[in-house]
């Protein structure tokens, strides 16, 4: 027999601890910094972009549906980019490495999240699908984030909301100094402890005698004192609005579109100018990407499932111009003479301005 007794090891693990460690240490390799994007602001702007992309009309794959068209545009707006591994399904990557030859990339290493860790997989830039936003010279093979790109008015955004919450969390707000005539001993305390616990109401109970003696000589029956800190020489609604604003502007969204007083003209513009500007060159890149990887015509629209458009403008100018083509009938107009009146205005195709 063994003379020695027999240990059992023990040990205690931490369900998903390494999982998280590697989160966290991706999230960190990966630039993000987790400070402005914590604001309402910020999220109201990124879900913008996640709806309007799982909204739009996708034809020629099958591979880019609603959810993975929110996620892609969710990561292009934290982190100015989106890679997918290219297999039966777009299988979308929390982590990458890349080698590059004339700038162009030849080979990534990514990282796939499972619910227990991560698997590594090294793959040909041919099997992925990579988009890229606000790309620099210098890196031409990585994409910047709008926060990254306003990384200034972003730090502004978010210390003006940590003081402002701070400021409400720890500051006397409503709490005043009541002066109370004298009274013995007992009727103070038995006031001090009435009082004690209600924020807001009164902070501090102190006897006339006691301020007399302080050299403040208080008159009985004087209102109270304010404990209340005075923000509006700070000018914390003005800084944050412009802040706000600012950062509205950097994901593309007009901030009048967060305006009370929007109406339902300003909100249509909005919507233009954010599908017009921001989304539907987004898109772009991505459909040109697919055709590249995919090897089929992929073609992706904003604009129609976002109603990004004057209606009422397009039915006006669409009646003018079945008008036109009827008077130029009875004139006797040849289609060549027709396309070239077209022509002149850019409603015609080969003028070199469409």
């Amino acid at each position: 027999m063994w003379p020695f007794k027999r240990k059992l090891e023990k040990r205690d693990v931490a369900t998903g601890y390494t999982a998280a460690i590697l989160a966290a240490r991706e999230s960190y390799i990966a630039g993000v910094s987790g400070i402005a994007e914590l604001t309402a602001t910020v999220q109201t702007c990124v879900t913008l972009w996640e709806s309007a992309f799982a909204l739009a009309d996708v034809t020629g794959t099958d591979l880019l549906d609603r959810k993975t068209m929110a996620l892609i545009a969710r990561s292009a707006a934290i982190r100015g980019e989106s890679v997918l591994l290219i297999r039966d399904r777009l299988i979308p990557c929390a982590d990458w490495d890349l080698s590059t030859r004339d700038g162009i990339p030849r080979a990534y290493r990514v990282s796939i999240s499972e619910a227990g860790g991560s698997t590594s997989q090294t793959v040909l830039a041919g099997e992925v699908i990579h988009l890229r936003l606000g790309v620099d010279p210098v890196a031409p093979w990585t994409g910047q984030a709008p926060l990254r790109r306003s990384s200034l008015t972003a730090s502004l955004l978010q210390e003006v909301e940590t003081a402002l919450r701070d400021t409400w969390q720890n500051a006397p707000m409503g709490s005043q100094i009541a002066h109370m005539p004298e009274g013995s001993a007992s009727d103070m305390a038995a006031m001090r402890a009435a009082l004690k616990g209600r924020r807001g109401a009164s902070l501090v109970v102190e006897g006339v005698a006691q301020a007399t003696a302080a050299g403040m000589n208080p008159n009985a029956g004087r209102s109270p004192d304010q404990l209340t800190p005075d923000l509006q020489r700070a000018m914390p609604a003005e800084t944050l609005e412009a802040a706000r604003g600012a950062i509205c502007a950097a994901f593309g969204v007009l901030p009048a579109l967060f305006s009370q007083a929007a109406q339902g003209p300003l909100v249509r513009e909005a919507q233009r100018h954010l599908a017009g500007w921001v989304l539907q060159p987004m898109a772009e890149l991505l459909a040109e990407e697919c055709r590249e990887k995919l090897g089929s015509d992929v073609l992706i629209d904003v604009g129609r499932p976002l109603q990004a458009f004057d209606a009422g403008g397009r039915a006006r100018a669409l009646s003018q111009l079945i008008e036109a083509m009827g008077r130029a009938k009875e004139l006797g107009l040849s289609p060549d003479e027709l396309g070239g009146a077209l022509k002149a205005v850019n409603w015609g195709g080969g003028d070199s301005l469409a």
